[in-house]
């Protein structure tokens, strides 16, 4: 309960049309000295807001709203609350933040509390997008249709249990498949900028289970990416609790120069950023090059957020931001109350506003970024267009890591015959081309560029090569609309890019099947092929498992490599096709100008698109037709493979036992540096041969009917099985594998990670996880630390963490250690092959130092020194319950 009048700052301002909305003012505070408004950084002052007007004494007291109003560039840093004001979720990781909110209702039950207690206190949205796979590929013209029956088909289970949740929690809406990305739908409809609730006005904020809910930071409105399970935490109105953070302020200025894409300025500002290192950091924009960056402009750097490893990549609320609430259909009296309010706290930027200080500072000169792609196993690796060529041929024979592919120099040059074709297949032949991912379908110039480039090339005679398969996956059905309008849906499907869904598809792995004579061709000559996608991400094994080398590029890109076929071109000075005269046809002359590409977006998007695709975005027949009990326990059944009560709860106690320390834990994988959580977390496809495919298979699951991994993250069954499976996560302690195998110490054994584990737990022994440097690097996937849990692990060591991985790691109850600076497993001579004894006790602080004892195979013993990464004593409380959840059932079941 929010205070009545905190730090007398309650007050009110004109509402546009006449009348007065409340405000809690900033202001008061500086005017009692607390704070100087204009040197804080605006996400600074959102998080300052919300504190103010959540205090409550308890969840947020005056010292918090001091320490955030106090905050300095190099402070000590404290922690504080953040309380927002809406969740968002995606069908992949929001089934299981809902599979976990229906359980804890059996939960609360048990503990002899009351289940409809257990309910969403804030507006939570899930967006289906991440289910449909490109099945059938963009040169089908009713591809669209086909994918979506088979979705369906294949999600059944999934869209009843979401249904049943629609139906029967408190504050939680979900839309339908079929309807859209959902960082593009919570662009283009769902945020708000400024929420009116009540007549209390206050600014819109949220977290998301995604790790690009950070691409809502373009339209000023704050918020990033967390676990599943820090989501759920604040869908039960619990805040999230995190070190005021330090923000570094990247000034941009200048503008772009002709024929340079915002996906590439993007590509740019990733590297710098990364190399600057703003991992766990606020990072946010400023500069007079804002001025010159439309608002799907700024969306796409914020995207990207993740690849550049900040919590979030922040753009003040400004003229730009009205226009685009304008532009995409929301009503003048919204914007214009919007206006007014933002202006009323000092959180509206304009060209006069002072810098405000920043802990650190970068400057980019727009007018230096360069057309660009990013790969072939990292997104935060450009290669400039033109080195492309040369860049490919380097990382063939390079060593094999996150560079390189480690082909032999004799072997570069093969070529595999296609069986049934008449064409061959080599290195470097893309094999896949999507325009996909929230990144740039939200963005209207870079997709009209790919939709004019498509008509210049159809002109010429230009066709894309039949090895590719090509798909286009809009984020929106806007995106349909002006394609439509601008004439240009005939072209793009000329070329093999008829639209094959409306959701994230082949960024998350939801590529779909290669035809069966390509994947032959590559399986036999070992071929490194490519694809080329307008996503955010192009991990090992993320797209593909039969593709090595994956880059980032802008839809025009993706539209001119599924032309050309191959990596191995440099457009600079290769053709990349010939016309129908048999001509030379260079990429300059099909590309689009800058002066094409306003004049069509002018001419092509207005409000009116949006409302209407919006007025109906809820409903969709199928969706309707799923019928579903009214019931406050979900009704489990055991026979279900998609969804199944988890055991996180089972055993559950009203008081937590103290903590103990850990005895006697072996090693189930040693891994290196830059391990994601694509490494970890079960995603994509999977064989039958491995234990997720055994299991189901042992269900009566044939392999047709598997579906992917992300599908099945309401079924824990399947996700353990999958935890540290991905076909190219290399663990060292079973030399000469590579996927989800390890050593089994007692026998010595080479086998697969899930089946030694078993073997563990059965003993009673615990496990330990060994890591390098970025260890959780990537998607905000809860079932990384679910899965590690599950498997036994009850401490994971590395020499550093990824924010989201980290938080999701305490909030499983699975313990994280850091090596001291300068020390590792390598450095400390660790092969993998000990036990280690740690011993933490329950009066454990945060962030201390804890000698962690390793004993060899021969019993000689390893004393080191580790940092704890609890973080806070919030964390040290979660892990204390065993995970966040426990912790707020207990405080449920106790209120």
């Amino acid at each position: 309960m929010t205070s009545a009048n905190p730090f007398d700052s309650r007050s009110s301002f004109e509402l546009s049309g006449g009348g007065q909305g409340v405000v809690f003012r900033l202001q008061a505070l500086e005017e009692q000295g607390l704070t100087k408004l204009a040197k804080l950084p605006f996400s600074i002052r959102v998080l300052l807001e919300a504190a103010l007007r959540n205090h409550d004494g308890f969840l947020v007291t005056d010292a918090d709203v001091k320490t955030i109003a106090g905050w300095q560039p190099t402070a000590e840093r404290v922690e504080i609350p953040f309380i927002p004001a809406r969740v968002i979720l995606q069908d992949f990781t929001g089934v299981p933040a809902v599979v976990d909110i229906a359980a804890c209702r059996n939960a609360m039950v048990e503990l002899g509390g009351d289940a409809t207690k257990v309910n969403p206190a804030v507006n939570v949205d899930l967006v289906i997008d991440h289910s449909v796979q490109v099945d059938v590929d963009g040169r089908s013209t009713d591809a669209l249709l086909r994918n979506l029956d088979i979705e369906y088909k294949r999600n059944a289970e999934r869209y009843e249990f979401l249904k049943w949740g629609q139906r029967n929690l408190d504050n939680f809406r979900a839309v339908p498949p079929g309807r859209g990305i959902v960082h593009q739908v919570n662009l283009e409809w769902i945020a708000q900028v400024a929420f009116n609730r009540d007549g209390v006005y206050y600014p819109d904020s949220l977290v998301g289970t995604d790790s690009h809910t950070t691409m809502i930071n373009g339209l000023g409105v704050l918020g990033w990416g967390v676990g599943g399970i820090e989501a759920e935490a604040v869908m039960l109105g619990q805040p999230v609790y995190m070190l005021a953070p330090d923000v570094i302020g990247c000034k941009l200025t200048g503008k772009l120069r002709p024929g340079v894409t915002a996906t590439d300025m993007t590509l740019r500002i990733v590297e710098i950023l990364r190399k600057k290192g703003v991992v766990e950091k606020f990072v946010e924009f400023y500069g007079d090059g804002l001025d010159s960056l439309a608002l799907a402009d700024r969306a796409t750097i914020a995207n990207m957020a993740p690849e550049y490893g900040a919590t979030c990549g922040f753009f003040p609320v400004d003229a730009q931001t009205l226009d685009y609430l304008r532009l995409s259909g929301r009503s003048d009296a919204h914007v214009a109350n919007v206006e007014a309010y933002y202006r009323a706290q000092g959180l509206f930027r304009t060209a006069q506003t002072p810098d405000p200080e920043y802990t650190d500072t970068l400057v980019l000169d727009l007018a230096d970024v360069e057309p660009a792609l990013a790969g072939p196993k990292r997104p935060q690796d450009r290669v400039d267009l033109s080195a492309m060529k040369s860049h490919f041929a380097e990382s063939l024979t390079a060593k094999l890591g996150i560079h390189g592919h480690g082909v032999p120099a004799d072997k570069t040059n093969l070529e595999v015959p296609v069986i049934g074709k008449d064409f061959s297949l080599s290195h470097g032949d893309v094999v896949i081309a999507a325009i996909t991912s929230c990144t740039n379908t939200s963005n209207p110039a870079v997709m009209l560029a790919a939709g004019l480039l498509a008509r210049n090339a159809v002109a010429k005679g230009l066709t894309t090569q039949p090895w590719v398969k090509p798909s286009l996956a809009p984020g929106s059905r806007v995106v349909t609309e002006y394609y439509e309008k601008a004439g240009l849906s005939d072209d793009l499907a000329k070329l093999g890019f008829n639209t094959v869904g409306y959701g994230c598809t082949t960024c998350i792995g939801n590529s779909g099947p290669l035809p069966t004579e390509i994947e032959a061709a590559i399986t036999e000559g070992k071929l490194v092929v490519g694809s080329v996608l307008s996503g955010n991400r192009n991990f090992e094994g993320r797209v593909h498992n039969n593709v090595k080398a994956s880059y980032l590029a802008s839809p025009p890109l993706v539209v001119a490599y599924a032309i050309a076929g191959t990596l191995n071109i440099n457009f600079d000075e290769d053709p990349i096709g010939k016309d129908s005269a048999g001509k030379d046809v260079m990429l300059a002359d099909i590309w689009p100008s800058d002066e094409e590409v306003r004049a069509v977006i002018a001419a092509s998007i207005d409000p009116a698109m949006f409302q209407a695709k919006y007025a109906d975005v809820t409903e969709e027949p199928r969706w309707n037709a799923i019928e579903v009990a009214d019931s406050a326990l979900y009704p489990w059944r055991d026979d279900s493979t998609y969804i199944q009560q988890p055991p996180f709860f089972q055993g559950m106690t009203a008081t937590p036992p103290p903590i103990s320390g850990i005895s006697g834990a072996r090693v189930l994988l040693k891994l290196g540096d830059s391990v994601t959580t694509d490494h970890i977390s079960p995603a994509g496809s999977f064989p039958a041969e491995g234990p997720a495919g055994q299991y189901l298979i042992s269900k009566g699951v044939p392999k047709a009917g598997f579906n992917s991994f992300g599908s099945r993250r309401g079924n824990h069954e399947v996700m353990m099985r999958g935890t540290f499976a991905n076909v190219r996560i290399r663990n060292q302690i079973a030399a000469g594998t590579e996927g989800g195998y390890t050593t089994y110490w007692p026998s010595g054994k080479v086998e697969f990670v899930y089946d030694a584990a078993m073997k563990y737990v059965e003993a009673g022994t615990p496990l330990v996880v060994l890591g390098g440097t970025q260890y959780g690097t990537g998607s905000s996937r809860d079932w990384a630390a679910k899965g590690t849990l599950l498997l036994g692990v009850k401490a994971v060591i590395t020499k550093s963490f990824e924010r989201i991985h980290r938080s999701n790691l305490v909030g499983m109850g699975v313990l994280p250690l850091c090596f001291k600076e300068g020390e590792g497993a390598d450095e400390l001579g660790f092969d993998g092959s000990e036990s280690f004894d740690i011993p933490i006790t329950n009066d454990v602080s945060p962030l201390q130092t804890l000698d962690v004892t390793a004993t060899k195979a021969d019993g000689s013993k390893v004393v080191f020194t580790t940092t704890v990464r609890l973080d806070t004593p919030v964390e040290i409380d979660y892990y204390r319950n065993g995970g966040i959840l426990h912790t707020v059932l207990r405080n449920l079941a106790k209120g």
